[in-house]
């Protein structure tokens, strides 16, 4: 008697976990041919614009990580970037903190300020979040144009690099260049390791229906103070890292348009993906570089680029590369 034939059928949670596998080898791949431009870079691009580049790539990928992945518009993350920068510039130069303690006292007071503000924030939603985050960010660049340590317009110049650990003189380009090379891939894969948690599968079911999370049993205010707080505090190691680079901590760094220049490289490059803002920093940066003989004109070709994106690639670079690719980048 003839046995009939049976199909086995792979169960539908090996096939989601072997998706999961094999979309995240395809962020790898992506993540060592970006460490390879980097490295290769600095043979054919002047290294100091790579560390620009990189100080903004980590700046724009911790805002992405509250919006892109929290769902939280701030319209005031300059004041992270602008904070650590006039900590670790003042700590450097004042007191002659050596530049990784600077860099750590730098990160920290970014880290404090985003605990305050988050407390007052973080309990309202949508537009009401973005205009409070505005209104902390414009207190604390007033604060910053009066108070005496950050000599007002003028800055904190002339910041001492140092010798990092006692040892490696950051004077020479290329240590200063691997140090913000070691700095901006430890943010990264950090945020890498974040959105691929637990913790940051809840704050995509956040973003996507808060109510739903809650009713699940989610602390959502709780999830949403802690990622905004890791956003301010990427945030301030990037802006930290700008003051060593440039030597330099200004009120550029804290001002509002900076706010929106960040908001720019994350929907330039793609929202919610893990590369867009690298790329859209990039993108950004480059333009300013470059096209600076125009003046006043590069706001407004980035408005046409921003507008341009907006109407025909509305995921951003990265976004549409990954939607045609079917993987998630």
């Amino acid at each position: 008697m003839a046995h009939p034939t049976t199909t086995l059928a792979a169960p539908a949670g090996a096939k989601t976990h072997l998706h999961a596998q094999a979309d995240t080898s395809y962020q790898r791949y992506a993540l060592v041919l970006m460490a390879a431009a980097f490295v290769l870079l600095p043979l054919a691009v002047y290294p100091v614009f790579l560390m620009k580049v990189m100080c903004f790539a980590l700046f724009a990928c911790a805002f992405n990580l509250l919006i892109g992945f929290g769902g939280l518009l701030s319209f005031g993350h300059a004041m992270f970037l602008g904070t650590a920068g006039y900590a670790s510039a003042h700590a450097a130069k004042v007191w002659g903190l050596t530049p990784e303690l600077a860099l750590v006292f730098g990160t920290g007071c970014s880290a404090l300020l985003g605990w305050v503000t988050g407390l007052l924030a973080i309990r309202r939603q949508g537009i009401y979040f973005a205009m409070i985050t505005l209104a902390l960010a414009q207190m604390v660049y007033f604060f910053y144009l009066q108070t005496p340590f950050t000599h007002g317009e003028d800055g904190i110049q002339g910041v001492p690099r140092g010798k990092l650990f006692g040892v490696v003189d950051l004077n020479e380009p290329l240590a200063m260049y691997g140090l913000v090379c070691v700095v901006f891939f430890g943010g990264f894969l950090l945020i890498w390791r974040i959105v691929h948690s637990p913790f940051g599968q809840v704050l995509k079911a956040i973003r996507e229906n808060e109510p739903r999370a809650t009713s699940l049993g989610y602390d959502t205010d709780r999830y949403k103070l802690v990622a905004y707080i890791l956003s301010a505090t990427l945030s301030g190691l990037a802006g930290a890292t700008k003051a060593l680079v440039f030597q330099l901590a200004s009120l550029t760094d804290v001002y509002w348009t900076m706010s929106g220049e960040v908001v720019l490289m994350t929907l330039v490059g793609g929202l919610g993906t893990l590369f867009g803002p690298v790329v859209g920093a990039a993108v950004i940066i480059t333009m300013q570089n470059y096209l600076a003989q125009i003046g006043a004109w590069v706001t407004i070709v980035q408005g046409a680029i921003f507008v341009l994106c907006v109407l025909a690639f509305r995921r951003g670079i990265v976004g549409e590369i990954a939607h045609l690719l079917r993987k998630p980048l």
